[in-house]
């Protein structure tokens, strides 16, 4: 007869082979792919372009849930809190993960403790645009004219503590002006009030707005990045004009719940890497102004990470921004 310590060990062998199958069977049922913003966003986009190849690829429904609130902070946590099998994920950004823990005063869940991160699939930087009827065409005519209306010129972000309100912050430390900043509950309604005059400018995820700069309903001053976006490379970068340290560059990543067995995550790595690096996708992405960026593994995207934790962090505090 088993002693009962001897039932309760192959229990725990039972279990662990168990789930050692069930991993290595993966997928076998609908993926939700859980996004913390509204529809026509960066994240939306990003998400709707890579679900229908995650679909060819894994063979199973890969469904786009949205679910806005907090700066995606709300969304990130219910996927912190799901079933680490693989089948709940976010495709996050720099914004719930990398500094909403500096700039929330409590957050429920620990970016590197609480994920499995599995790899980045783009990015694509900020840009600064203003309404068309503001009297200025460069980023030096826009430091003059905040200069000289301090106070006064109000620029709306997707919301409080994020990338773009960061980059706001950003730019005000390194202009030295003084301008306001508007929180949006996302990029869409933000880039709305721009278009109609109820805001004079924006730092905002280039995807966002790009369609209206094309219309000419929002005039563009300057990218937030290293380099142009060949998209538009009329549009001259931030250190062009005289700006070199505002560079803010959104990456848009892959996590599961802690504890996601490691066959599962090796099998979506693998997913999402093929997806996001498609010829039709990378085609798709840049005609947006996004880049298909991926990394080698999990850990590498996980050591990104955390520089990424400490470099905003280090802005969150200098600039004092809050998102509560």
């Amino acid at each position: 007869m088993l002693r009962i310590s001897e039932v309760a060990m192959a229990g725990v062998v039972l279990a662990v082979l168990s789930a050692a199958a069930g991993a290595q069977d993966f997928p076998v049922k609908p993926i939700r792919l859980i996004i913390g913003f509204p529809p026509g966003g960066s994240n939306d986009i990003v998400a709707r372009q890579l679900a229908p190849k995650l679909i060819e690829t894994l063979g199973v429904q890969v469904v786009v849930e949205n679910r806005p609130g907090a700066n995606a902070t709300i969304a990130t946590e219910f996927v912190a809190r799901s079933a680490p099998d693989g089948y709940t994920l976010t495709l996050a950004s720099a914004s719930p993960l990398a500094i909403s823990p500096h700039t929330y005063s409590k957050i429920a869940y620990d970016t590197l403790k609480d994920f499995a991160g599995i790899t980045t699939v783009a990015m694509t930087p900020e840009l600064v645009a203003v309404h068309p009827t503001l009297p200025v065409r460069s980023l030096k005519e826009l430091i003059a004219l905040a200069k000289a209306r301090p106070g006064k010129l109000n620029f709306a972000s997707a919301g409080n503590g994020g990338l773009p309100h960061l980059a706001i912050e950003l730019f005000k430390t390194l202009a030295k002006v003084n301008v306001q900043h508007v929180p949006y509950k996302g990029a869409s309604p933000a880039a709305v009030d721009l278009v109609g005059g109820h805001i004079e400018g924006m730092i905002m995820d280039f995807p966002a707005i790009y369609t209206y700069v094309q219309q000419g309903k929002m005039r563009a001053l300057a990218m937030a990045a290293e380099k142009r976006t060949p998209l538009m490379p009329e549009i001259p970068t931030a250190a062009e004009q005289g700006v070199p340290g505002l560079i803010a560059v959104n990456w848009f990543s892959v996590v599961a719940p802690a504890k996601t067995p490691r066959p599962v995550q090796d099998r979506l790595h693998a997913a999402l890497v093929k997806a996001a690096t498609a010829p039709d996708i990378k085609e798709r992405f840049a005609a947006m102004g996004i880049e298909s960026t991926t990394h080698s593994s999990p850990e590498a995207f996980m050591k990104f990470l955390q520089s990424e934790l400490v470099r905003w962090g280090k802005v969150a505090k200098e600039s004092g921004a809050r998102a509560d």
